[in-house]
């Protein structure tokens, strides 16, 4: 049953991975697609400059807009965010992010020794608030050329989805483009190496430690639409769930945790059904009797 539901899962990853890449064309020509479809976001990291990307990453339509000379907000990503954040919150990380899909592929190889954490988990964690903070937000606008425009700092210096899905397709396909490479590309390929790396031995590195969109969902966590809730009655704090969660999340006692992904493992391997997906009529229903 286990399996079963797992595999679940990662088809529902590769559905939304082909429904938002699916310009097949692009990867055979190594040309970007550039219809009317790109004016629109996806939930997940999505690079625009993937061969077959048929929509936009906030991300990258967020730092777009704010490094241009005359716009510096933009309401359509913003609100795009909130409305999935307060939605489904991390369900995006968990469900429909293609970069989250390799990370759990590659979490399937085995390895001697899989860790629960990095050494230093407790610091790293907020290392993906630093660079929302930073290269999403603050380098982009501050950092200006001489007419007064932004760099993409996240998209261009850090992004290892971008690296896999855009960079590495495009130059494989693209002979000029290998011979102009350079230390960025370089610089961006060691990260991408890295995490992937990374993904064999730890669960999600990127999602836990770096991923700024990750970040922002993570704050609607406890109060989306699909969250969980402890039923007390039922908990026995036993521990279960902590076990079964690949990023050992203290469930019983953080149930909407911002950095949970919701995969459901915890609530599967729950014993005692106590981990429950919240209803906001019934509690407050609760409150008023």
């Amino acid at each position: 049953m286990g399996k079963l539901r797992d595999h679940v899962r990662t088809l529902v990853q590769l559905l939304f991975a082909a429904l938002t890449n699916g310009y097949a064309a692009g990867f055979a020509n190594g040309s970007i697609y550039k219809g009317e479809s790109k004016l629109v976001c996806v939930p997940g990291l999505n690079c625009y400059s993937c061969p077959g990307a048929l929509g936009s990453c906030p991300i990258g339509s967020f730092q777009a807009v704010i490094t241009s000379r005359t716009n510096k907000f933009t309401f359509y990503v913003i609100g795009f965010l909130l409305l999935f954040g307060a939605l489904l919150g991390r369900v995006v990380c968990g469900w429909l992010c293609p970069f989250g899909l390799v990370q759990d592929l590659l979490d399937k190889i085995p390895f001697p020794k899989k860790l629960r954490r990095l050494p230093g988990d407790r610091v790293l964690k907020y290392l993906k608030y630093v660079i929302l903070v930073g290269f999403v937000i603050v380098l982009p606008l501050t950092v200006l050329d001489i007419v007064g425009q932004g760099q993409p700092w996240f998209c261009k210096y850090v992004c290892p989805s971008g690296t896999l899905f855009a960079g590495v397709p495009l130059i494989a396909s693209n002979p000029p483009l290998r011979a102009a490479l350079g230390w960025l590309f370089t610089w961006k390929a060691a990260i991408l190496v890295v995490l992937l790396v990374l993904s064999v031995v730890v669960y999600r590195p990127f999602c836990r430690y770096l991923c700024p969109l990750g970040a922002i969902y993570g704050f609607f966590n406890p109060i989306a639409l699909y969250r969980f809730r402890i039923n007390a009655e039922k908990c026995t704090r036993c521990g279960a769930c902590q076990r079964a969660c690949k990023l050992d999340i203290s469930v019983w006692q953080t149930p909407n945790s911002m950095e949970c992904i919701r995969c459901g493992d915890c609530r599967h391997a729950c014993p005692h059904g106590a981990i429950e997906t919240a209803n906001p009529c019934h509690a407050r229903q609760k409150k008023d009797a």
